[in-house]
């Protein structure tokens, strides 16, 4: 294989009260990476539930594009939540799942706990993307708004698992939700790219598709948002974030620091992490909708600004999610005309 060297931390960051080592230790398999059987699990999990996202070629970007914006709930997340609540069902637990989210992992905990016939309860920042919180309320779940952030969020929600005896689902640091999100990998092995960007944000997505692509020889590039790169910092031993992370377009990414087992695996598997500015953001949704004719997300978008700055034969960006608030993409695209 010819990879870059990867980035490596120098010191380890975590979230507030992240697994346990032992938790981390149990995931990882001897190369580092997400356990194999825990990923092939997961594929034979969602590919019979949720059908494959389109992959299309972008002419102008020269690069494919994989839409999981066209999702059942409008963003990928759904295939980890889908996973983990799946597992936990067959293992004869249905107790009520809890999330704290900025939105589309919420989505795919209300999703698959319909499925399932579990009770959701999601949590979200209350500056949440309206068409989120519909979307949530809209498949049965009950929505708890709770602070300016994942992290508020976060601590609220391990305050209700607690006094409910509900399952707290994290986002990003599960390894069950890290392998249902490998299963977006799983599904562009056939195109044979050499290196695939992926949006970061708490590192679940990129973990989850690194520990497919790097034992198959194939890069895979992070993109992060300009003072919205906690995964990054992590990486480079820069220390985390100042303070909260500042609003931005890419709200789905819009954490403070890693999950402790995304960033195990992030060490020994990226070969980049590139930096996207709000203004690229902005200009990449407007492209996309103009050009290409697809509605993504911020989150989404700085996958496809990233392409800019990532070269390679065969490339694939990760359209991560398409659910923006109307009057928000109606103000980008006036700003673009």
């Amino acid at each position: 294989m010819c990879h870059q060297k990867p980035l490596a931390p120098s010191f380890p960051v975590s979230p507030p009260r992240p697994p346990a080592l032992s938790d981390v230790a149990r995931s990882i398999g001897p190369d580092g990476l997400l356990r194999a059987d825990l990923i092939d699990a997961a594929v034979a999990r969602v590919e019979g539930v949720l059908p494959a996202t389109p992959l299309v070629r972008s002419e102008r970007l020269g690069a494919w594009l994989k839409l999981e914006n066209l999702q059942v709930t409008g963003a990928y997340k759904v295939r980890g939540a889908l996973n983990a609540l799946m597992a936990q069902v067959a293992r004869g637990d249905r107790r009520p799942v809890l999330a704290a989210s900025a939105g589309n992992h919420g989505l795919g905990v209300a999703w698959a706990a319909r499925r399932l016939g579990l009770a959701a309860t999601i949590v979200v920042p209350d500056d949440a993307p309206a068409t989120k919180v519909r979307g949530c309320r809209a498949l049965g779940a009950r929505v708890l708004h709770a602070g300016r952030g994942f992290e508020d969020c976060l601590a609220h929600a391990r305050v209700l698992a607690r006094a409910d005896g509900a399952r707290l689902l994290h986002a990003f640091d599960d390894a069950e939700v890290i392998a249902g999100q490998a299963t977006v990998a799983a599904e562009i092995l056939h195109l044979d790219p050499d290196v695939v960007v992926v949006p970061v944000g708490g590192g679940g997505l990129v973990a989850g598709m690194a520990s497919l692509l790097r034992r198959r020889g194939i890069r895979i590039v992070g993109a992060q948002v300009v003072g919205v790169d906690g995964l990054r910092r992590a990486l480079r031993g820069d220390g985390p974030l100042p303070g909260p992370p500042p609003a931005t377009l890419a709200d789905g990414l819009r954490v403070t620091a890693p999950g402790a087992l995304p960033l195990a695996i992030a060490a020994r598997s990226l070969d980049d992490v590139v930096l996207i500015s709000e203004d690229e953001v902005a200009a990449a949704v407007a492209d996309l909708v103009h050009a290409e004719r697809i509605v993504v997300e911020g989150a989404a978008a700085v996958a496809a600004a990233a392409l800019a700055r990532v070269s390679g034969r065969r490339r694939v960006a990760v359209m991560t999610g398409g659910n923006i608030d109307a009057p928000v993409l109606a103000a980008l695209l006036a700003r673009a005309a």
